[in-house]
Parts: structure tokens; C-alpha cells; sequence
């Protein structure tokens, strides 16, 4: 395939309505979770990213067949005979690592490579596997797999999570819906994506309750109970955030569509600190500004936190915002890769440890720049949208990961950006 890049001519214009596609945090894990249903499940508002491709050939390799209609999914796991997921999949994307607690459900048993991804931090996934081993899985590694058995059957249990991952909190619902008793998480992840995935399970025959709240009870069912499901899948929250600073960017004013408003409460705050109209309703937001930006302090936390997903976007904010803020990454070590390309455009940051001091300035200068990952690479090709001059955006295939026809969205609200090959320029 021909490489592509990103080419963002400034015109400071980003105005007008843009639909949110499904969200990918969710739908990716909504896939796996088909795997309980035994038959053919439906699922619905699913975005057209390169990660659900890579989802759809994991499930299609366990034995699934999978056909999408637009942003249909019709996956049939009823053939599913096979419990491995092999290295040259898993290894494109962390996401992978959430068919363990499926198929440990199904199966009893599962062989799954190690998780790979973008590289912005160890992402480390001890507490996946301590709290699948408190529901009675043992592991051992071969050669580079997880090899998980089930000698004695899964068995409810209560488990404390040492941070709300959202990653160890899917796991452990998805394996402990078919546990024999209760079982407790406390510390779990409080995500609007966690409670998507808790009311699929409970629509296929799980019981589980406290979703969307620190503590998560599971009340067991036998594998025999659960059935295919028709489930649409919620509104992308980053997506959303994105083109909501892209907004506050150019002052707007940008509304977003197919998004609940209180899954980004803490961003909208945020906004208004930094000098943003925004108004809300049932299923849409709309930013505006009139007056220059501010500068703001932001610590990135686990939900009802800032998510650290819009960190590098409200970072960009902050970079053209009068006065100087502080930004403090507490999720992923290596999330400011970004800066350093920021910076390539004239941001005046100053990075130490896990905080980023930004000195506002009037103006950024566009220049070739590459994604370090996915939500670097979307505010990359923003700023080039307020920039003067010309950006080149470079390894947009991160980009590609998360969102969907960035490029064509971005086009419709004004923007005069375009994808070229790479060996065309």
C-alpha cells in the first residue's frame, strides 16, 4: 500500500456540523464480546478504522464470520472452534488483549500473544492477569503467548483493582459473567465505554450491575444463557473532543453530532475556562469563542477525569492560548512525544518529568511534522489547520486507527486539507 501524508494548507477555518461516529474504545470491545453470544449478533454505528479491521481479522482467524453493512457488523461466532490469536495480529494492536476474558468464558482456556499498539507507554497488563487469576485462571508464558487454563472452573471472587484500568476492568467483567457465585470489582474503571459493554453483556443474559460506578457486581450465569444481540454502539467521546477543540481553535462555531454531552463533562469545563461558548443538547455540543483563549492547568486522570486521550488536543490549545499553563500527563509516560513535533511549529514547551510548562504565542508556523500516535497526529493536522503557512503531517496511519475520514470532516468544515501519497511530492 502507498504511503500517505497529510498536507494542511492554514486558512484558520474549522465551521459548521460534523456527525460523530461510534465510539472505537467501545465498539472494539463490543466485538469481542460477541464471542458469548454464540450465533449471529448485530452491532451498529460502527466506525470505518483500520482498528476494527484488525478486530475483525481476530475474530475471523478464532473461526467468526464477520460481513459489514456501512456501519453494520453482522459477526456470526457460532463456528468459533479455536482459542489461539496469533502474533502478527495482536501484536498491531493493544485491543487485541480484550479477547482473553471471552474466551476464557467460552473455552476455559486461551492462547493470546502479548498486546502491541502505539507506543506511548508500557501499558503493562499484571493487572489483567492478577484479577483473572483471583476468578481461578492460571497462566503460563510460551514463547512469547499467554496460556490461560481453567483447572478448576472460574469461580466468583472480589477483586480490587490497583488503578481503574479500563482494560483489566473488560477483562474481568467479560470472564466472571459465566463465574459460578458473585463477583465484586471495586477500583474499576468508570468509562462511559465500560457501561456500553455491561449493558451488551446483560443484553446477551449476563448479570451485572454498578456500571459507570467505582464498584461493579457480577452476578454469575452459565455460558448456556447467553444468545446473540442487536446493539448499537455509543458515540465516540474523542472524536467528539477533537473536533470540539478544533472549534475552539478557529473560534467556530463547531457542532458535533450522536455524542451524550456528560462523557465529556470535564473537557467542556475546561473549555469554558479557556474562554469557549458551549452549549449542549440531548445528543449534541456546539463551541464557539469570540474572545482569545486563556491558559488553564490540566491534570489528565481516569474517568470522570480529563481523559488523557484529549491531552495532546487542549496541549495544542494551550500552545496559541495567552499566558501559560500547565499540563500534567498522570496516565501514560510517553504521551508527550507530541510536543516535541508541536514545537517543530514554534509552541514554546517546556517539559519535566510528566508536566509540560506552555507559553502561549500569537501564532504557529506550519512545518513537516510526524503522528507519534493516534490523538498526536489528529491535533497535529489541527494545528496546521490555525498555522501559517503549510503543514505535512507524516505517518498518518496512526490517524487512520481512531478516526474516520478525518480528512473528509475536517474538508467540510472548511479546512483546506488533503491526503497525498508520500512519493508524489
Amino acid at each position: 500500500m502507498t504511503e500517505e501524508i497529510i498536507i494542511v494548507e492554514g486558512n484558520g477555518t474549522l465551521q459548521g456540523d460534523v456527525p460523530i461516529a461510534g465510539a472505537k474504545n467501545s465498539a472494539l470491545k463490543l466485538m469481542v464480546a460477541t464471542l458469548l453470544g454464540q450465533g449471529t449478533s448485530v452491532l451498529s454505528n460502527i466506525p470505518r478504522i483500520s482498528d476494527i479491521d484488525v478486530m475483525i481479522e481476530v475474530l475471523e482467524r478464532l473461526g467468526a464470520k464477520v460481513s459489514r453493512e456501512d456501519h453494520d457488523l453482522i459477526i456470526d461466532t457460532a463456528p468459533v472452534n479455536s482459542f489461539e490469536t496469533p502474533y502478527d495480529l495482536v501484536s498491531k494492536m493493544r485491543a487485541s488483549i480484550s479477547v482473553l476474558g471471552p474466551l476464557i468464558a467460552r473455552f476455559g482456556e486461551a492462547h493470546v500473544a502479548m498486546p502491541g499498539g502505539c507506543q506511548i507507554g508500557a501499558r503493562k497488563i499484571d493487572m489483567h492477569l492478577a484479577g483473572l487469576e483471583a476468578l481461578g485462571v492460571e497462566f503460563d508464558i510460551d514463547h512469547g503467548d499467554l496460556v490461560a487454563t481453567t483447572p478448576h472452573g472460574l469461580r466468583g471472587t472480589h477483586v480490587t483493582l490497583e488503578f481503574p484500568s479500563v482494560g483489566a476492568t473488560e477483562n474481568l467483567l467479560m470472564a466472571s459473567v459465566v463465574a459460578k457465585g458473585d463477583t465484586i470489582i471495586e477500583n474499576a474503571a468508570r468509562e462511559p465505554e465500560i457501561e456500553d459493554l455491561a449493558d451488551i453483556l446483560c443484553e446477551m443474559g449476563a448479570v451485572v450491575e454498578g456500571a459507570g460506578s467505582s464498584t461493579i457486581e457480577v452476578h454469575g450465569v452459565s455460558i448456556e444463557d447467553f444468545h446473540p444481540v442487536h446493539h448499537r454502539t455509543v458515540g465516540d467521546r474523542i472524536e467528539a473532543g477533537t473536533f470540539l477543540v478544533g472549534g475552539a481553535l478557529s473560534g467556530g462555531p463547531v457542532t458535533v453530532h450522536g455524542i451524550d454531552p456528560s462523557f465529556l463533562r470535564m473537557a467542556l469545563l475546561k473549555l469554558r475556562t479557556m474562554g469557549c461558548d458551549v452549549e449542549c443538547g440531548d445528543d449534541w455540543i456546539r463551541v464557539s469563542r469570540d474572545k482569545p483563549l486563556n491558559s488553564t492547568d490540566i491534570q489528565t486522570l481516569p474517568h470522570p477525569g480529563f481523559p488523557t486521550d484529549l491531552q495532546a488536543q487542549f496541549l495544542l490549545l494551550a500552545a496559541v492560548a495567552d499566558g501559560i499553563s500547565v499540563i500534567t500527563e498522570n496516565v501514560f509516560e510517553n504521551r508527550f512525544m507530541f510536543a516535541s513535533e508541536l514545537m517543530r511549529m514554534g509552541a514554546d514547551i517546556m517539559m519535566e518529568d510528566h508536566h509540560a510548562l506552555v507559553r502561549g504565542i500569537d501564532a504557529l508556523e506550519g512545518a513537516p511534522v510526524s503522528a507519534t500516535d493516534l490523538r498526536a497526529g489528529a491535533a497535529l493536522v489541527l494545528a496546521g489547520v490555525v498555522a501559517e503557512g503549510q503543514t505535512r503531517v507524516y505517518h498518518i496511519e496512526h490517524i487512520d486507527r481512531g478516526y474516520e475520514d478525518y480528512v473528509g470532516k475536517l474538508r467540510s468544515l472548511g479546512a483546506d486539507v488533503r491526503r497525498v501519497a508520500k512519493d508524489s511530492i
